[in-house]
């Protein structure tokens, strides 16, 4: 086939803009259906396939003379079904307008939908997919990229539509919904533009008349419809005309009938009034009821909102003790595990400390007997130093006098005071050096008696742990036979007496208690967690009300002495169910919480831990590495507040507390292994108590002996005094001496001598004996270093523990003080709410008579009145009035009726005057918006008119016609001449007058024109060319197929008789060829249909 060259359907300035989208594949691709190409131009470039609106697909089931026609696919562009006459063209037309709701009077196939239903069947159904897509796309998070309506017809003639999205899923069953997508689509199957069936197409090819044709425009481009409804709203405005003016004749007759009735109204004025105040009254007296009431249940309202707010108060002060009591228990906690590691780093130190002890006592005696050894020496020395001189002075003194013989005396008299004072000054430093030793001694004394009083208070320590354990043993040994005595001696007493009470009526519900003998443990290895976890709860005892606990409260008195331990008693109602935590509990699969780690057969005991403890939501992990990753390393499993380790430590999420404890007290299953422990552990206390007894013992024996020297240097401090005190004497006496004695200076020679030898010999001594003195004092000095760090270590952790241990016991106080107080508050709290509970259900019992009486006063004056008189005043007003009216009512006729009569007349009246002027407000603004709009309409139709024109004479043109389309709207014509051939050549002529090709040619260009000015995503023709010759078909064809390329956004959907196959393939152009019908059969079966252009094999 040639190509053709393309061409424009009308100047560029008069084309119509069209609508930009996004680019998408223009058609879609099949396989077994080949397309034909509108042109050999570049427009397959810039095609631009329909996004929303267009139809994908069709089936048809039972409709008309079909059994199953479809499903098959249409294009987004142009689509020729083409096939004889029988084969279903038409019905696949009629399913189209029926199936998107459009009436069956549409089709011209028929007056009712029951007519489609395929004889012998009961239903019919038709199934239509309508493209979803881009930014103009219905609701596509609902339906997605495709929308299928699906319509059921019965035989009944009723129909019913089920809309379902791309995926199959239903979305609505409504025809309200239909109606929405039709009208966001801009569908019309009732407008001859998107659906020009056979009968009308022949109808308006072989019509003649000028005034269908003009209907024929109106129709297509919508106006008749805004024509039908301006004429409907004007035909309403003159209805509504006629009812004022009859309103106002009714008005005339009304006002005279209100004069008359308020002239006898006037005639018995005083009378109303009185009846009229009565009513007042009664109004009054109903709402001074209501007043009354109303004052009674402000007051308790108000003494509510008073008891919340204290509520709110004590709730407040309920959690910040609450929360005092948290931050106390965690204190003593936090220094409880210093005392402990305090104590356990002093034990550690005491064994090295009394080692470093002895070392020292024993390098102090080695030190002092060599310092005695020392001393003697040089005390010796000196001595002998001293009568060597002495011996050598005399000695000179009596060479001297050898020649003089009156020097002799007085120079032995020198000598003898020489050595007498040099003796006295040996005394004197022999006396200093005694001082010094008795100093060093006494402070020895002090230290270790220092010591003594530390190790002393230590071992009082141990004896109280000692105590407390045998005191713990002889428990155990007590529960061999009674397992009660494990949580106290007077407990087996207590609950004796408990049931006597409760056999006497004194409880209302019997306690339960303790609460650590009412549980098991289903795992053995968590015991002491479980037992660091509730603490002072295992000899809590549960009561029913505040009165059990005073009566438990008075028991307990006789069994436990003042300012002893005694249990907590825990208030709560007992109930028969055990909480439903599941929503609130911890969980964590491989670790259980306190809650089902125990087997608790009573509900009241697993309520109680679960308030007191929230043990549901506390996790028990023995491992404390493995607890440490759960709780800290990671985020802690949902409601767990915390957790134990099977040691006994807490672990939260940003803390961890160490257990003092080591073993289970009271949960454990074994009492004999626990005797046997205790019994190892008062066996260990036991030695240690020994070991610091026998240090008390040597620290002892050190004070003896250093009592002992500081004694014995006393003695000889006082020997010295006396001794010296002697030599002065002798002093004195020789410096008084006058006689001359004689002196052998060889005797004196000779033991001078002797005195230098035994010098010599003590000098080496001394000076041995310095040397090991020297070694020993360094040794000494060693050892006494090594004491004092030990002993200094041990003091300050001493001193570090005391003021820890009077914090511990202040912080014990202090949770207990918190504790009774928190139990204070708690009780006020109950107490209060249920004082403030009572409240409210009086206030809810008011609240409903004050409705009652509400009611009843509405029932007699509907409008609230404000009365400021009391009830009883308006009572004794209005039985004064009652009589005053009865009175007067004797006296004249009914003025009841009367004033009934003129007060309809007057409502009656006053009701017809405010619609007759609401009427008239709505005419005028009715007629000033007519105006506007009918305005409006016509520019409207000015506008499509003159465009219809433009296109009209563009599309005559390609066969070098022209033509006229004179539009009438006051006659409602529309006159279309054609001059065929030359315009300067032939005149004008009417349709009428044209051959039927030519006509038809017009007929195409009429409807393109009408295509060109109406907006609708698909258009449809059945059997547009059947009075078309060849030329006129060819020619007419390339029109649309034209139009048809520069409007990719729309389809076009063409049914004819005539064989397609000429056209060239494109992918624009989509032919479906139906197969001959079988008319050897009553009905049709399911149609397949094929490509025209598809090869023989594939038959």
């Amino acid at each position: 086939m040639a190509k053709r060259k393309e061409e424009h359907l009308m100047p560029s300035s008069l084309q119509k803009r069209q609508r930009q989208e996004p680019d998408r594949a223009s058609v879609e691709e099949d396989d077994d259906e080949p397309c034909l190409a509108l042109s050999t131009g570049s427009s397959a470039a810039q095609s631009m396939s329909a996004e929303v609106g267009i139809i994908e697909s069709i089936q048809l089931k039972n409709f008309m003379c079909h059994s199953m026609l479809g499903p098959f696919k249409f294009g987004s562009n142009v689509n020729f079904v083409v096939g004889n006459n029988g084969s279903g063209k038409s019905a696949v037309l009629t399913a189209l307008i029926v199936g998107l709701g459009g009436k069956a009077t549409a089709t011209n196939r028929g007056s009712s939908l029951k007519g489609f239903v395929k004889d012998g069947q009961s239903s019919a159904a038709v199934s239509i997919t309508l493209r979803n897509r881009g930014e103009d796309a219905f609701k596509p998070a609902v339906y997605g990229e495709s929308i299928t309506v699906h319509q059921h017809i019965s035989i009944e003639g009723s129909r019913s539509y089920k809309l379902k999205g791309q995926m199959g899923n239903l979305v609505s069953s409504k025809k309200e919904e239909l109606t929405a997508i039709l009208d966001h689509f801009n569908i019309q199957v009732d407008n001859p533009v998107s659906v020009l069936t056979q009968e009308m197409s022949k109808q308006f090819l072989q019509s003649k008349n000028e005034g269908d044709k003009y209907k024929f425009f109106m129709k297509a481009t919508q106006l008749e419809q805004m024509r039908e409804d301006y004429s409907y709203i004007m035909e309403t405005k003159a209805r509504t005309q006629d009812q004022i003016k009859q309103g106002e004749e009714r008005l005339q007759e009304l006002r005279r009938q209100c004069l008359e009735k308020e002239e006898r109204f006037q005639s018995i004025a005083d009378l109303s009034v009185m009846k009229r105040k009565l009513e007042e009254l009664k109004h009054e007296m109903a709402w001074a009821l209501v007043g009354e009431y109303e004052a009674e249940t402000e007051e308790i309202r108000a003494s509510i909102g008073m008891g919340e707010q204290r509520t709110a108060r004590l709730s407040q002060k309920v959690e910040a003790w609450q929360a005092k009591v948290r931050a106390a228990e965690e204190r003593l906690k936090a220094i409880q595990d210093q005392l402990e590691h305090i104590s356990e780093e002093a034990i550690a130190l005491e064994p090295r400390c009394i080692h470093a002890k002895e070392d020292l006592i024993r390098r102090k005696k080695a030190y002092n007997d060599a310092e005695v050894l020392y001393n003697r020496c040089r005390s010796e020395h000196r001595s002998l130093a001293k009568d060597g001189e002495q011996l050598q002075a005399r000695i000179q003194e009596l060479k001297r006098s050898a020649d003089q013989s009156l020097e002799p005396a007085r120079r032995e008299r020198q000598s003898k005071i020489a050595a007498l004072s040099d003796k006295a000054q040996s005394h004197e430093a022999q006396e200093e050096l005694l001082g010094q030793e008795l100093e060093r001694f006494q402070q020895a004394i002090k230290k270790d008696k220092e010591e003594r009083s530390r190790i002393m208070q230590e071992e009082a320590d141990i004896r109280q742990v000692l105590d407390a354990k045998r005191s713990h043993l002889e428990h155990l040994r007590g529960s061999r036979s009674n397992r009660l005595k494990q949580f106290g001696s007077q407990v087996p007493a207590l609950l004796e007496a408990i049931d006597e009470a409760y056999k006497k009526g004194q409880f209302t519900r019997k306690p339960v208690g303790p609460l650590g003998a009412c549980i098991r443990l289903r795992d053995p290895e968590l015991a002491l967690a479980i037992e660091c976890c509730l603490k002072g709860l295992l000899f809590a005892f549960c009561c029913h009300n505040y009165k059990d606990e005073r009566v438990l409260q008075g028991l307990m008195k006789s069994f436990y002495p003042p300012a002893t331990f005694r249990p907590q008693i825990i208030v709560s109602e007992f109930r028969d169910k055990v909480y439903d935590v599941t929503h609130r509990a911890a969980y964590h699969p491989d670790f259980p919480t306190v809650l089902t780690a125990l087997d608790i057969d009573n509900a009241v005991v697993a309520n109680s831990l679960i308030d007191m403890r929230r043990i549901e939501t506390v996790l028990l992990i023995k491992s404390s590495p493995l607890a440490r990753a759960v709780m800290q390393a990671q985020k802690p499993p949902k409601n767990c507040k915390e957790a134990f380790t099977a040691d006994g430590d807490q672990v939260f999420e940003r803390r961890y507390y160490s257990s003092e404890r080591t073993r289970p007290r009271y949960l454990t299953g074994d009492v004999e292994k626990e005797i046997s422990h205790l019994e190892k552990e008062v066996e260990n206390k036991m030695a240690q108590l020994g070991a610091l007894q026998q240090h008390v013992r040597s620290l002892e024996s050190d004070l003896q002996k250093n009592q002992e020297l500081v004694s014995s240097h006393h003695q000889h401090l006082k020997e010295l005094k006396i001794k010296i005190k002697k030599i002065l004497l002798e002093i004195k006496e020789l410096e008084n001496e006058e006689e001359n004695q004689s002196v052998d200076i060889s005797t004196l020679e000779e033991e001078n001598e002797e005195i230098q030898k035994r010098m010599k010999e003590v000098e080496e001594k001394m000076s041995v004996q310095k040397e090991e003195m020297e070694s020993l004092r360094k040794a000494r000095a060693e050892a006494e270093q090594t004491y004092e760090d030990f002993k200094m270590k041990i003091h300050q952790v001493s001193e570090l523990a005391e003021p820890v241990k009077e914090e511990l016991n202040e912080a014990d106080a202090e949770v207990d003080a918190q504790k009774r107080s928190l139990r204070h508050y708690e009780d006020r709290l109950s107490q209060h709410v249920a004082t403030v509970q009572v409240k409210k259900d009086e206030l809810a019992r008011t609240e409903r008579e004050l409705e009652e009486k509400i009611a009843l006063a509405k029932k007699i004056c509907p409008e609230r009145m404000e009365v400021k008189k009391s009830p009883s005043a308006l009572d004794k007003e209005i039985s004064r009035l009652r009589q005053k009216i009865q009175s007067e009512s004797d006296s004249h006729g009914d003025k009841d009726d009367i004033i009934r009569q003129y007060k309809e007349a007057k409502d009656t009246y006053q009701d017809l005057d405010s619609k007759v002027k609401s009427l008239k407000k709505f005419i005028k603004l009715l007629e000033k918006i007519m105006a506007q709009r009918y305005s409006t309409y016509q520019q409207f139709r000015r506008c499509l008119t003159l465009r219809c024109k433009l296109y009209f004479d563009n599309l005559l043109s390609q066969r070098a016609y022209s033509g006229k389309m004179l539009f009438d709207h006051k006659k409602e014509t529309l006159a279309i001449t054609v001059q065929p051939g030359e315009g300067s050549k032939a005149a004008f002529s009417d349709m009428r007058s044209l051959s039927g090709g030519e006509r038809s040619f017009s007929t195409v260009c009429f409807i393109l024109s009408l295509w060109s000015i109406a907006e609708s995503p698909f258009r449809c023709l059945d059997e547009f060319d059947v009075y078309m010759d060849m030329v006129n078909r060819r020619i007419a064809m390339d029109m649309i197929l034209k139009m048809a390329d520069s409007q990719h956004y729309r389809q076009f959907i063409l049914l004819t008789p005539q064989n397609m196959s000429s056209l060239p393939p494109s992918r624009l152009i989509r032919i479906l060829r139906m197969p001959d019908p079988d008319r050897g059969e009553r009905g049709q079966r399911a149609l397949p249909f094929r490509p025209v252009n598809q090869e023989e094999d594939d038959d």
